[in-house]
């Protein structure tokens, strides 16, 4: 069953989860404008890193998402994130890049999703 919060078409924003841990409405939805405001500044600059070669400062942000994750989105999201970022930290940069361009979209969906969440509730 699907409370009122849920967004409805959402494929990796999961608000039910996110109160569930959270607790408060208000609490989550701050929570919600500082995730995308992590995600807009630091996926570009994960791009950037990785074509630089520059693995260690990509892991940096990879950690930091992988943390977020969690609270807001479902395992398979969160295991996509922790695969990347473990792959980032062994410094493998051969595999790292690619395995990141194929999570890039996910991480643009559920931004995508928060931002229409968040559109929703200050609307």
């Amino acid at each position: 069953m699907t409370s009122t919060l849920s967004n409805a078409g959402a494929i990796y924003l999961d608000t039910d989860l996110a109160l569930s841990q959270i607790g408060d409405v208000e609490a989550m939805n701050s929570m919600l404008a500082m995730l995308q405001d992590t995600l807009e500044k630091d996926l570009p600059q994960i791009d950037d890193f990785l074509r630089a070669g520059d693995v260690s400062n990509a892991n940096r942000l990879l950690h930091s998402l992988k943390g977020f994750v969690p609270i807001f989105s479902g395992p398979d999201l969160c295991a996509h994130v922790v695969l990347v970022e473990g792959m980032s930290k062994d410094m493998q940069s051969k595999t790292a890049a690619p395995a990141y361009l194929v999570l890039k979209p996910q991480l643009e969906q559920l931004l995508a999703e928060v931002r229409a969440h968040l559109f929703t509730v200050t609307s």
